[in-house]
């Protein structure tokens, strides 16, 4: 086994529990759901799993080291000493440093950033006599400084996982192995006007339950995020194998470790549920042609369209399949004025439909507007928070009866 990581998952709100089960079962250890994160241990061979298959993340954060941090020098002080920086930062490469929380003196994530960026290049122009670029959309390295008060045992509530004492202001360094949002898959050159960041269609989907074997259908699919989520989560594609990492350019980056966690991840396809039972049937209904369009090419992209039964048409002439199953959507939410009003008929018309048609199923409706889904005239078992796109949603579970 290689060296233990102690890692961070950023996940989005609400996803936290889900997003623990899936790291757990991808062979992390130590797992500690917090707040927007997941605290984890796993090992390089780990770490590479993790980016290459774990569906819920937005990024996977490498902690390097953490430090008491009472100010500005101490942080200086602290970077300096907290690793082999001629290892992992030569004047060559590019960097970065995304900077969050707060520590005495240091209230603003740019000029913390900006002390890490010194320490670094000061260290550097002492041993070489050159620095490393700031490059802010492509480097090399991305480091990643949380400050905030460690908590015993290193209950941090957002990234500051140390073992200072409780209350200890401490500054926690970490390398970014994501590069880009984990959420862009590369199958989705093809969007609506307010599609679901993939991983959080993953994750509603992960909440419902569904495992493949009974009906899933959208009703009102857009350019297909909720389907074709659940669809490469049914059939094993895993999600980061069209991609780039930033852990690539690691200096410690294993090729032999990387290929073969790779192909481990390329053999988890299949064309049936995990059990070896067929796909149930995987429906998507959307009204504008155009839309559906992006939703099959999305499809096609993501390597699924031959699972999906992609429809046109309107949410109120679904017809379901005779198997009961899950029914998920999220439709708008009426955030402009005016939109209410015209928005009302639609939830009515969507609970009618669901109530006539749909007896026995399951429906999960993501709610960015309490008001807009009273109009369904159903009541919920279960009210699950999340947040879309900084909107304050609640994943909404009916019984169909």
């Amino acid at each position: 086994m290689t060296e233990p990581i102690s890692g961070l998952a950023v996940v989005p709100p609400g996803l936290e529990a889900p997003a623990a089960a899936e790291l757990t079962a991808l062979g992390a250890h130590a797992v500690v759901p917090l707040r927007r994160a997941v605290r984890f241990q796993t090992d390089l061979a780990g770490f590479y799993r993790l980016h290459l298959q774990a569906r819920l993340p937005f990024r996977l954060l490498r902690e390097l080291t953490h430090f008491p941090c009472y100010g500005k020098d101490d942080l200086y002080d602290g970077v300096q000493a907290a690793v082999d920086w001629l290892h992992w930062l030569p004047p060559e490469a590019s960097f970065r440093v995304d900077a969050s929380g707060s520590a005495p003196g240091l209230n603003h994530s740019h000029y913390s950033a900006l002390q890490v960026k010194n320490a670094i290049v000061d260290l550097q122009r002492q041993h070489w006599g050159a620095r490393s670029s700031v490059h802010l959309d492509d480097p090399d390295l991305a480091i990643h400084l949380h400050l905030g008060n460690a908590r015993e045992g290193g209950n941090s509530r957002a990234g500051g996982y140390g073992n200072a004492r409780q209350g200890q202001p401490e500054a926690t360094l970490s390398l970014d192995g994501s590069g880009g949002s984990l959420h862009r898959r590369g199958y989705r050159a093809a969007m609506g006007l307010a599609p679901l960041k993939e991983n959080l269609a993953a994750g509603l989907v992960a909440l419902t339950g569904w495992d493949g074997t009974v009906p899933l259908a959208d009703p009102l699919c857009g350019s297909g995020s909720l389907v074709i989520e659940a669809a490469c989560s049914a059939l094993g594609r895993a999600p980061g194998l069209e991609r780039s990492f930033a852990l690539e350019r690691w200096p410690d980056f294993d090729a032999a470790l990387w290929a073969q966690e790779r192909q481990q991840a390329l053999g988890l396809a299949r064309e049936t549920c995990g059990g070896g039972q067929p796909l149930a049937a995987v429906i998507g209904m959307e009204q504008d042609p155009g839309v559906l369009d992006q939703a099959q090419a999305n499809a096609d992209a993501a390597g699924v369209a031959p699972w999906l039964d992609l429809r046109l048409g309107d949410c109120r002439d679904f017809q379901p399949p005779n198997q009961a199953g899950i029914l998920v959507c999220n439709p708008p939410y009426g955030e402009r004025i005016g939109e209410r009003d015209a928005l009302e008929p639609l939830y009515a018309d969507l609970g009618r439909m669901v109530k006539e048609r749909c007896s026995g199923w399951s429906l999960w409706l993501l709610s960015g507007n309490p008001e807009l889904t009273g109009a369904l005239k159903m009541k919920a078992t279960r009210r699950i928070p999340v947040s879309n796109g900084g909107i304050d949603c609640r994943w909404l579970h009916y019984e169909i009866r």
